[in-house]
């Protein structure tokens, strides 16, 4: 199964800025996972590294590059939004 062939370029986008609502939307927290637990941890803490573990389970061996940005966005953004916040915080303390 081709990635391409389930979801559009609009899918991505929506994964980029709004992790959770998509999931929710397109209905990825019904797929069928091996510990329920985790998954629903996953989703409320990091919801990102949710996504790259799903890409890279189901789309690696037809789109290997996909499944590379997705780790990008995993790590990258989710470090970065978590310094600016953590920015925010300390400069609301001043």
């Amino acid at each position: 199964m081709d990635f391409w062939d389930v979801h559009s370029i609009g899918f991505i986008i929506a994964a980029l800025f709004f992790p959770r609502i998509t999931m929710l939307c397109m209905g990825i927290c019904f797929v069928p996972y091996a510990h329920p637990i985790l998954f629903w941890l996953s989703f409320f803490l990091t919801p990102r590294l949710l996504i790259a573990i799903l890409a890279t389970t189901f789309y690696w061996q037809t789109n290997p590059v996909l499944c590379i940005f997705a780790w990008m966005n995993a790590l990258c953004v989710g470090n970065a939004s978590n310094h600016i916040a953590a920015n925010q915080v300390n400069n609301r303390r001043r």
